[in-house]
């Protein structure tokens, strides 16, 4: 699993258990909806801290919470 497939599952759950699309929480972000739709899709595979910051906010989350999560705690990440 890659880093961004990490993200993309990771935000999509979390969409899920709020019952929010990814659109909205675009907007809840403050981040265009092609930002989150380019990180979704996978067409970005690294998204700048700045970004995650405002989901995180947008999902009335810290950074820390967001990033805190089995997959990303027991995955082993090559450069991609």
């Amino acid at each position: 699993m890659t880093y961004s497939d990490v993200i993309i599952k990771r935000l999509t759950e979390l969409c899920g258990e709020r019952k929010i699309t990814i659109n909205k929480l675009a907007t809840l972000s403050g981040i265009t909806q092609s930002t989150v739709d380019n990180l979704i899709k996978g067409k970005t595979r690294n998204p700048k801290l700045k970004t995650l910051h405002k989901l995180a906010i947008g999902l009335n989350m810290t950074i820390s919470e967001l990033l805190d999560f089995p997959e990303m705690n027991e995955t082993a990440f090559e450069d991609e």
